[in-house]
C-alpha cells in the first residue's frame, strides 16, 4: 500500500496529492529528498530512503515538474515504478495544453482534478502484479529440438572428431610443411655450388651482400678491440663518500637533534630552543595573519581574456568558406526536446574525463546519470550544442556538491563554545600517511593567529616518532608566537602520555586539563588505521562515543580516486557499527591534504563530498603552517573541468 503520491513543481507549488493512509503528512520525508536529492544534484538514483520510508521520483524537464512516491520500505511493491511511469505520462497528457499556454500562471490558477484517474491507474497497476500466469513447460513441438531432423543430429555428433582429426593433420601437416622447408634449404645449399642459367645474378648479389655484412662486423670488432687495448687516460680522482645533507630549516649542531641523554629525556623545557628561518616556516610574509584564503585557480576562459588583452592587435584566425560556416552550425538543436540517445556520445566522453581527473568511477557514472535526468525531455534554444549544454549542466552540478549541506565555521564554533566555559574539542582521524599530524599544525598556527590558545592531545600512542613530532611543532609555534607576545600566556602546549597507553584515556584526561587550565582549543591526533582493521576502528569509535568531540575531521589525500570512497564509506560504516550509542557520531568533515601535488586532477575532492555529503573544512597546499586553505567550489570545477 502506498503511503502518499505527490506532483509538485520545481519552485516547490504542490499541484496534486494523494495520502494513502492515516498518518503524518508526507511534508518531511518530501523535504528530505528536495534538500538531499535535488538541490544537492544526485538525482542518478530514482529511489531514496528517509527514516522507514522508500521515496521513488521522477522529474519532468519539459514542464519543470517532479513526480514522487512513498511506501514502507520494508513492502517491496513491484508495480511502483509502473505506476509512476503511467502516472507521469496521464498527467502531462492531460494537462499539457494549460501548461503550454499559460505557463506558470497555470500552475498558481489551475485545479487539478486527477484523483480518478489515479486510482484507476494505481487499480491496474496493482492488478497487474497481483496475478501472473504461471509459467507453461513447452511441448516437444515447441521446442528447438522437434525442429532438427535425425540426419542432422547424427551430422553433428560425427563433425566434433573429424575436426580433431583435421586439426591433427594439420599440426602433422605443418609439421611436415617445415621439414619439407629444411629439407628445401639444404637442397639450395647444394644448388648453389652448381650454376643455374635463371637465378645466378640473384644468388651472386645476395652471397656478396652476405660477405660484406660480415666483413664489416669483423672490422668493427677489430676496432673496438683496439681501442680497448689502449692505456686509458688518467682521470681526475673524485673524492669518495657522501657528504652530509644540510637541511634548510634544520641544525648543523649535532647535540640539539640528541635527545639520548637521560637528563634531557626530549622534553620541550630541557631542550635548547631550536633555530630556524621563519620566513621559511611561514612562507608568504604579506599575508594577512589568522586569514583563511580561498583555493585560486585560473579557467581557460580567463586565460583567453588574458591573451586576447595581451595581444589586442593580433587578428583571430577564422576558417574560410562554407567549410567554417557548417562546422559552426554543426550539432545545433533546434527548438527540440532532448533525448539520452542525443546525450549518450557527450555523456561517455564527460565520464572518461571525470575518471582521467581522478573522481571514482562509480561517481563519474552517478553524476553522469543525473545529468541525463536533469537534462532528458528539456527543450532547448536554437543556437545552442548540446555539449554545451551537457558540460553546463555537469558544471552546476559539481559546484553544488562542494557546496555543503552545512558550513562548518569553527571560528564561531569556539567562541560559542568559550561563551559556555569549555574548550572546543577537535578529532583528526584518518589512515596512514595522509598528513594527520602535520595539518592538525597548520590549523594550531591558524587558530593562535585568530587568538585562541592551543593544547595538543597526543594520542598517536602507536607510531614510533609521533609524540615527538608533534613536541617539534609545538616548540616551532611556540617560538612563532612566544608567551611575550600574549601577555604571558601560552597559545600551544603539548599534552602527551608516552606510548602504548590508552587513547580513549589520554584524549579524556586532556579534555579535563584544559577546561581547568582555561584552552580555548583541543585538537586530538589520532593513530592512522586502514578502514580494514577492526581493532583500531574498534579503538577510534570508543575515543570518539567516550569523549564526543565537538567536529570529527577526516583527514584525506587529494592523491586517491575510488581509494577516497572506500575510505570514507567503511570509516562512516566502522564509527557506526563500532558505536554503543543509539545515534552513532559519524565523521563531519573533510580535510583535504597534498593538494600541491595533483596539478588539475582534484577529482578526490568530488568523490569524498559526494559519498558522504560532508563539507571540506580545510585544503592543505603545502608545507609551511601558511598553506592552509578554504575549499574555492568554482576553482575546484574550473579545474576539473578543464581538457
Amino acid at each position: 500500500m502506498l503511503d502518499f503520491f505527490t506532483i509538485f513543481s520545481k519552485g516547490g507549488l504542490v499541484l496534486w496529492c494523494f495520502q494513502g493512509v492515516r498518518g503524518p503528512a508526507a511534508t518531511a520525508p518530501v523535504n528530505a529528498l528536495i534538500r538531499s536529492v535535488l538541490l544537492q544534484e544526485r538525482g542518478g538514483n530514482n529511489s531514496f530512503t528517509h527514516e522507514a520510508l522508500t521515496l521513488k521520483y521522477k522529474l519532468d524537464n519539459q514542464f519543470e515538474l517532479v513526480f514522487v512516491v512513498g511506501f514502507q520500505k520494508i513492502l517491496t511493491l513491484t508495480y511502483v515504478d509502473k505506476l509512476i511511469d503511467d502516472v507521469h505520462k496521464e498527467f502531462r497528457d492531460k494537462y499539457r495544453n494549460e501548461f503550454q499556454q499559460k505557463g506558470a500562471l497555470g500552475l498558481l490558477n489551475g485545479t487539478f482534478d486527477f484523483k480518478d484517474d489515479f486510482m484507476r491507474l494505481l487499480r491496474d497497476a496493482e492488478e497487474s502484479s497481483k496475478v501472473r500466469a504461471p509459467t507453461v513447460m513447452k511441448t516437444f513441438e515447441q521446442s528447438l529440438k522437434s525442429q532438427k531432423t535425425v540426419k542432422c543430429m547424427i551430422e553433428t555428433r560425427g563433425e566434433k572428431p573429424k575436426e580433431k582429426v583435421k586439426t591433427k593433420k594439420n599440426k602433422g601437416s605443418k609439421k611436415e610443411g617445415a621439414e619439407a622447408v629444411t629439407a628445401s634449404g639444404k637442397a639450395s645449399v647444394g644448388e648453389k655450388q652448381q650454376p643455374s642459367p635463371a637465378g645466378d645474378r640473384e644468388e651472386l648479389t645476395k652471397d656478396e651482400i652476405l660477405q660484406k655484412n660480415r666483413e664489416e662486423f669483423f672490422r668493427r670488432h677489430m676496432k673496438a678491440g683496439e681501442k680497448s687495448s689502449k692505456s686509458p687516460k688518467p682521470e681526475v680522482q673524485k673524492e669518495k663518500g657522501k657528504k652530509p645533507r644540510v637541511w634548510d630549516l634544520g641544525n648543523s649542531n649535532a647535540k640539539v637533534l640528541d635527545y639520548s641523554n637521560p637528563a634531557t629525556n626530549g622534553s620541550a623545557e630541557a631542550c635548547p630552543a631550536e633555530e630556524f628561518d621563519p620566513d621559511r616556516a611561514l612562507g608568504d610574509r604579506n599575508r594577512e595573519p589568522g586569514r583563511l584564503y580561498d583555493l585560486e585557480y585560473e579557467s581557460e576562459d580567463e586565460a583567453e581574456e588574458e591573451k586576447v588583452l595581451q595581444n589586442p592587435s593580433k587578428p583571430s584566425v577564422k576558417k574560410g568558406g562554407l567549410g567554417g560556416m557548417f562546422g559552426m552550425l554543426k550539432g545545433l538543436v533546434g527548438s527540440k526536446s532532448l533525448t539520452r540517445e542525443d546525450m549518450d556520445p557527450v555523456l561517455e566522453k564527460m565520464k572518461d574525463h571525470l575518471i582521467a581527473k581522478n573522481v571514482a568511477a562509480e561517481i563519474a557514472v552517478q553524476l553522469c546519470e543525473s545529468v541525463a535526468k536533469k537534462l532528458e525531455g528539456k527543450v532547448m534554444g536554437t543556437f545552442t550544442t548540446v555539449t554545451s549544454t551537457v558540460k553546463q549542466a555537469l558544471q552546476e552540478a559539481l559546484v553544488q556538491i562542494l557546496q555543503p549541506q552545512r558550513r562548518v565555521d569553527v571560528l564561531r564554533d569556539v567562541m560559542d563554545a568559550q561563551r559556555h566555559r569549555r574548550p572546543y574539542v577537535v578529532t583528526f582521524c584518518g589512515v596512514n600517511g595522509v598528513g594527520k599530524s602535520t595539518n592538525l599544525a597548520k590549523i594550531s598556527f591558524w587558530l593562535i593567529e585568530n587568538g585562541f590558545s592551543v593544547l595538543i592531545a597526543a594520542c598517536d600512542t602507536f607510531r614510533a616518532g609521533a609524540v615527538e613530532q608533534l613536541r617539534t611543532h609545538t616548540r616551532r609555534l611556540n617560538a612563532l608566537h612566544p608567551p611575550e607576545s600574549h601577555g604571558g600566556r601560552t597559545m600551544v602546549q603539548l599534552y602527551e602520555k608516552g606510548y602504548g597507553k590508552d587513547a580513549a584515556g589520554i584524549a579524556m584526561e586532556a579534555i579535563s586539563y584544559a577546561r581547568n587550565q582555561g584552552f580555548d582549543v583541543v585538537l586530538v591526533d589520532t593513530a592512522g588505521r586502514m578502514q580494514d582493521n577492526a581493532p583500531l576502528m574498534t579503538a577510534l569509535a570508543k575515543l570518539i562515543a567516550v569523549n564526543a568531540p565537538d567536529l570529527v575531521l577526516f583527514v584525506g589525500e587529494a592523491l586517491v580516486g575510488n581509494e577516497a570512497v572506500d575510505q570514507l564509506v567503511k570509516f562512516n560504516k566502522a564509527l557506526a557499527d563500532h558505536s554503543m550509542a543509539q545515534t552513532p557520531r559519524l565523521i563531519d568533515g573533510i580535510v583535504l591534504t597534498k593538494f600541491d601535488t595533483i596539478d588539475d586532477k582534484v577529482g578526490a575532492a568530488i568523490s569524498m563530498t559526494y559519498i558522504t555529503s560532508k563539507p571540506i573544512v580545510f585544503v592543505g597546499t603545502g608545507q609551511t603552517y601558511c598553506d592552509l586553505r578554504s575549499l574555492n567550489a568554482k576553482a575546484v570545477v574550473a579545474a576539473l573541468m578543464k581538457a
